[in-house]
């Protein structure tokens, strides 16, 4: 038997090294090392990633007619990867415990199995009886659908190889095992490991793989931070767990636009899709109150209507408390700061709460116009017209600077019906002052826009 040496691993970025260090070199995070004992003969890494030819072929010959999307029968979820399934690409799906993950990966598989795709569906978390329980709540489909519930991956490689499936679920990579690797599944080693197994699966044999992960309470996907890099494309399932929304969000994707969102609704029967969020965000908005003000921001291609809301109350403390949910907690007391020392508004006895109702979490620049509006209307509690819809970037000398995208949003508000649009004067040129039955008020800073306000 080979004899097995004690490395360490660093879980963000998969750095190894001989010996502990309290800084990775690679990535330079703090206390990410961890003792694993590996295998010194094993050469998996070795092994090409992708089959090779001896010679070159020009780009000018190579065709992409093998690579044709497949619809998922999911609107949305084809939406967030591009516009379907590229064969022989590798999907890693990450979200918190009890998020849908599963769900949704079982849903697109049974709606593929029904057009009569090839499907296997390997589970390391559940039995046979478990996955069929949840199948039947998401309704009756019919079609060629193989589950299997197996961690090892020499097994798992064979059964792949005999029945020769158009598309792999894997839940989750934390379960799968290499039996020549000595640490315990869910390492670094078994993980980095495991997904290279895969990835070669995937490019060899031309099998689309779709890979669960989980993810830790920092909110990235467990494991070496290496696993993102190898997989062709990463999506997160965001939101609440007892919540009835779900986000899924592309934050890599070699064969489409990142950042790119899909809205679902959880329900009895499994995950629905919300084809208008932005109407969805917005149920339940209250009518003329402070400190609510309704925003429009770019999810990738899409533009989303939501609601900012700010809540400002005298302190009862030495030190102000400020809260922020869906945003960026700095952004907000740099922008509280501008406030303050632009517009002469003092905050320094105030706690200020501000929220993103809906549960989305935006880190976009175009918000910072809609958080300013939303503080300073409950800080004079007065209300906001709620026919109109602020965006816009604010800089630290009060200047409001443009976006990208201003006329999608346009075009969105004027399909919910808003009458008037505040926005950047720098994106008002080639709009207009009137677009169809909305109006647009262009601004170049924070005093111009409390005058267009009217706060």
């Amino acid at each position: 038997m080979a004899k097995g040496k004690t490395v360490f691993f660093c879980q963000s970025c998969g750095y190894e090294s001989a010996k502990w260090m309290g800084q990775c070199p690679g990535c330079r995070e703090w206390n990410t090392f961890v003792e694993e004992t590996v295998i010194s003969s094993v050469k998996g890494s070795s092994k090409p990633m992708v089959q090779r030819r001896e010679e070159p072929t020009l780009f000018s010959k190579v065709t992409s007619e093998d690579s044709l999307r497949i619809s998922t029968g999911i609107n949305e979820f084809d939406r967030v990867l591009g516009g379907g399934i590229v064969t022989g690409s590798m999907v890693l799906v990450g979200g918190d415990p009890g998020i849908g993950k599963s769900t949704l990966l079982l849903q697109m598989c049974l709606l593929l199995a029904s057009k009569n795709h090839k499907i296997l569906y390997i589970s390391g978390e559940e039995s046979l009886q478990q996955i069929k329980l949840r199948g039947d709540r998401l309704g009756h489909f019919g079609g060629d659908l193989m589950m299997l519930c197996e961690t090892d991956l020499e097994t798992i490689q064979r059964v792949i190889e005999r029945t020769r499936p158009e598309l792999v679920v894997i839940d989750s990579i934390q379960t799968m095992c290499k039996g020549d690797v000595s640490s315990a599944p869910g390492s670094v080693s078994q993980v980095r490991e495991s997904t290279g197994v895969f990835m070669r699966i995937a490019k060899s044999q031309g099998v689309t793989v779709f890979i669960v992960g989980h993810v830790t309470k920092e909110g990235v996907v467990a494991g070496p931070r290496v696993l993102e890099h190898m997989v062709d494309t990463v999506l997160y399932f965001e939101g609440e767990r007892h919540a009835v929304y779900r986000i899924l969000r592309s934050v890599k994707n070699r064969f489409g636009s990142t950042n790119e969102i899909g809205v679902f609704e959880m329900g009895q029967a499994g995950l629905k899709e919300v084809l208008n969020p932005s109407q969805y965000l917005l149920d339940g908005r209250p009518e003329g109150a402070s400190g609510s003000v309704v925003a429009c921001i770019m999810e990738g291609t899409r533009p989303v209507m939501v609601e900012v809301q700010a809540l400002v109350c005298r302190t009862n403390f030495n030190m102000p408390r400020r809260t922020a949910a869906g945003i960026d907690f700095n952004r907000v007391n740099l922008l509280m700061a501008v406030i303050e020392k632009r517009l002469g508004f003092s905050l320094s006895n105030w706690d200020a709460y501000v929220n993103i109702a809906g549960g989305m979490k935006l880190n976009a620049p175009a918000i910072d116009l809609a958080v300013v509006a939303a503080i300073i209307s409950s800080f004079k509690d007065f209300p906001v017209d709620e026919k109109t819809v602020v965006f816009g970037e604010v800089g630290l000398s009060g200047e409001v600077r443009g976006v990208s995208m201003a006329a999608q949003c346009v075009q969105e508000a004027k399909k919910l019906g808003f009458k008037r649009c505040i926005l950047p004067k720098v994106n008002l040129a080639g709009l207009g002052e009137k677009n169809g039955d909305i109006e647009l008020i262009g601004i170049d800073n924070l005093h111009d826009f409390i005058q267009k306000i009217r706060l």
